[in-house]
């Protein structure tokens, strides 16, 4: 019974037409994405069930008291199987939500990967504001439902790693793309996007049982959509990095043959005022390849936003950082070298 009940789970699988893990499928039935929502908080911090796919994901660029690098993830997903309704129960079994947890600790020497799957509605996974707590099993990310989404603590445990970070910020979310409406392509694909990318991070990470104290930065982004790609869009590169200068930048690039990629990007100054970065202002170009799991991957790229002065390279800490998750991809800490220095975190998907 367990298994047939948790079959439902199971993520979708890439199909022809229908984009990366079918996030280019038709939206019918769910809520749409469109321009001019009011993101409002912190009604927002929690779940919306009424749109077909949401996340909830936090990054960490850790040092140890040695000096050496660490990359920490945690990711909630939550699919929907159908609809939202009125009459959709809200509790039980036939709740047609379903949830995802990724977590991963990564190092120059070492990738390490775990996953859970749920059913909503069973009390297994879930995300509540009052107070905040996002969690699947015993994994979870909680603290203060505030404008800044601070204090929070994440943590999780897989086959020999695990974490328990404490992150802080003292500067409000931060709305990507048009307050909050972040284009996927120059068709209606969209999402709702907003990111905490000012967290201040200390806490324990444990590896082969050897625990570690570390502090560094975090990055929080929380996303919803029913269509967040266009069909023939295979996959994206992401990037979220900490420059030295304080100040962040968000870009992405969303793959197409077809029509072409797709870039976006916002530049977020020290203080957290935001620069949105149009299609063509920005420059985001594989260099290296890797062979990784079997295919070949680009560990090491090219970004430029001219307008920002911004030329820069990106090294990955570790090439062979694969999720090997039931929808594989690549995520891991990078290191920025250039006009500009930093750390950050990399998503490869649909390769």
């Amino acid at each position: 019974m367990i298994a047939l009940l948790l079959s439902g789970c199971e993520p979708a699988r890439e199909t022809p037409g229908e984009g990366f893990a079918g996030l280019g499928r038709e939206q019918q039935g769910y809520a749409p994405v469109v321009p001019g929502r009011v993101l409002s908080f912190p009604a927002d911090h929690a779940a919306h069930p009424e749109f077909r796919i949401e996340w909830w994901y936090v990054t960490a660029n850790l040092k140890d008291q040695q000096g050496r690098d660490w990359g920490a993830q945690w990711t909630l997903f939550r699919q929907a199987l159908q609809p939202h309704t009125e009459t959709s129960p809200t509790a039980g079994w036939g709740q047609p939500q379903v949830w995802l947890g990724h977590a991963a600790l990564t190092q120059a020497q070492g990738h390490r990967h775990a996953e859970r799957l749920a059913r909503g509605g069973v009390g297994q996974a879930g995300v509540e504001l009052n107070p905040y707590r996002a969690w699947i099993d015993h994994w979870q990310l909680s603290g203060q439902a505030n404008a800044m989404l601070s204090p929070l603590w994440v943590q999780a445990q897989g086959e020999n790693f695990g974490y328990r970070l404490e992150l802080h910020s003292d500067r409000p979310v931060v709305l990507q793309g048009e307050q909050g409406y972040s284009r996927k392509s120059d068709s209606d694909q969209a999402s709702y996007y907003y990111s905490q990318p000012f967290y201040q991070v200390r806490g324990e990470i444990e590896w082969d049982g050897e625990r570690l104290a570390v502090t560094g930065q975090g990055w929080l982004d929380r996303e919803w959509s029913s269509q967040p790609l266009a069909e023939d869009q295979q996959g994206w590169d992401w990037f979220s990095l900490h420059l030295d200068s304080g100040d962040k930048l968000m870009l992405f690039r969303l793959r197409s043959e077809q029509r072409g990629h797709y870039l976006s990007g916002t530049w977020i100054s020290a203080t957290g005022q935001t620069w949105p970065l149009a299609p063509e202002a920005v420059e985001i170009e594989p260099l290296n390849q890797t062979s990784v799991a079997g295919r070949q991957l680009p560990t090491r790229w090219h970004l430029r936003v001219a307008a920002r002065d911004f030329e820069v390279t990106t090294e990955a800490l570790n090439p062979q950082a694969w999720m090997g998750t039931g929808i594989p991809y690549w995520e891991g800490p990078i290191r920025v070298s250039g006009s500009h220095a930093g750390v950050g975190y990399l998503e490869m998907t649909g390769y």
